[in-house]
């Protein structure tokens, strides 16, 4: 294949942030993996339950990353872009302390553990929610980096922190002979140092006090965008935002699908969603170099052209390759997440739909990294509020039928209708 400029600006943005999505999830797993050496069961599972929990927080917020983004990568005051945001995040986050104790009884509650589990899992929320400034200002600053098309920064600060986050946590837990409490300090420790390292990563003149725009200045946006200003600010955040929550209740929904119709379907589901897990992770270093270069492109024919196409060239390779992957060594790689043959077994009769997911998913996530850029915050809404939608209709409708091939095909179908009408909605806004 021929590697035209575009294809090589895009690889330079994308593999460090494919290198950061594969980092991040390990500050979870560094946690597990120690106390799965000092403690029992239950330990375990307040772990995962403490885990979900802030990752559902945080996933909803989500949109400071995205937002800050795309108002960076086309506006012309990004010092005023990165104040705004950076004051949201810590407003968002003084509101998560203030309500700590209210958040943490109904996150408990819905997640419905037993009481010694949820002893620990108190403990560890009432020291790793003192982390909530740090990581919503890193997702603001790492947004904002890859709106200035800087993906190396966030991939440095990130294996920093996870390194940070090992040794911590392995020196309180094993030499000062904490528990589960050293674990969740080694993570608040390594959330603020990581938001420390990415705020001296700034140049210094950004991060001075000294301007007094009071609006974005953002440049006019080819393909209906919004433009500059507080109501457009305010927009892209609510798009985002809402969008982010048709995502959760998808993915949550799954899960809770899949544990409904027992402990063997929860576990199939949750080996096969692995496959989706990894794909993801290099789709959205793409997407990441698509909210960059879209947003700073000199003009309307370089955004539907070289960077589009070459966005799409490299994700059709990547369907391909992932595809043939799956293909070729899925059972094998169940069988390295798993030494249960029945289990393996099992999933083998679902593993047709689990290859399906690089060629339905895969436009989704490109257009996301475009609309992004371009700032097409409202497309990105309907078209997940769309796809939501018929993930349930089509889940309700057919699991009397199929059974747990029903909530694949709704999962198939979901990812592919993201695309689809991302595709007609940015066909329409051009004409």
């Amino acid at each position: 294949m021929k590697v035209s400029n575009w294809d090589r600006e895009i690889l330079q943005l994308a593999v460090p942030s494919i290198v950061t999505n594969v980092t991040v999830p390990l500050l979870g797993l560094v946690d597990l993996a120690i106390v799965g050496h000092i403690g029992n069961e239950t330990m375990i599972g307040a772990i995962a339950v403490g885990s979900m929990i802030f990752n559902v927080m945080y996933w909803l917020m989500g949109f400071l990353r995205m937002g800050t983004t795309g108002m960076t990568a086309n506006a012309s005051t990004q010092k005023e872009v990165l104040r705004r945001y950076l004051r949201l995040a810590l407003l968002i986050a003084g509101c998560f302390l203030l309500m700590q104790v209210p958040l943490r009884r109904l996150s408990i509650w819905l997640m419905g553990p037993t009481d010694e589990v949820a002893a620990y899992v108190r403990t560890y929320f009432n020291i790793c929610i003192w982390g909530a400034p740090a990581v919503l200002s890193l997702y603001v600053m790492t947004g904002w980096f890859i709106g200035m098309r800087d993906t190396r920064t966030p991939m440095v600060v990130s294996i920093t922190q996870n390194l940070i986050n090992i040794v911590a946590s392995l020196v309180l837990v094993f030499g000062f002979g904490m528990q589960i409490e050293g674990v969740a300090l080694g993570t608040l420790i390594a959330q603020w140092s990581g938001a420390a390292m990415a705020w001296a990563s700034i140049p210094r003149p950004l991060r001075k006090e000294g301007s007094h725009d009071s609006d974005l200045q953002c440049d006019s946006l080819s393909v209906g965008g919004a433009g500059g200003g507080s109501a457009s600010f305010f927009q892209t955040n609510r798009d985002l935002f809402l969008r982010t929550v048709c995502l959760v209740a998808v993915n949550l929904f799954f899960t809770s699908a899949g544990a409904r119709q027992g402990d063997l379907l929860l576990s199939v589901n949750t080996l096969l969603m692995t496959f989706f897990t990894l794909f993801s992770y290099v789709m959205d270093g793409f997407a990441n170099a698509g909210e960059a270069l879209c947003g700073s492109s000199s003009s309307p024919k370089e955004k539907s052209g070289g960077i589009v196409v070459g966005l799409f060239r490299w994700g059709w390779l990547m369907v391909v390759l992932f595809t043939v992957v799956y293909a070729l060594g899925g059972r094998h790689f169940l069988l390295l997440l798993t030494d249960e043959a029945y289990i393996v077994a099992a999933a083998m009769n679902f593993l047709p739909w689990a290859l399906l997911i690089p060629i339905s998913g895969m436009a989704a996530f490109v257009y996301d990294g475009i609309f992004v850029g371009m700032l097409l915050t409202r497309g990105m809404l309907i078209s997940c509020s769309i796809a939501t939608a018929a993930f349930f209709v089509l889940y309700f409708l057919l699991f009397p039928l199929m059974g747990n091939h029903a909530l694949w095909l709704a999962l198939i179908v979901y990812l592919a209708l993201r695309g689809l009408v991302q595709h007609i909605y940015l066909v329409k806004s051009k004409e």
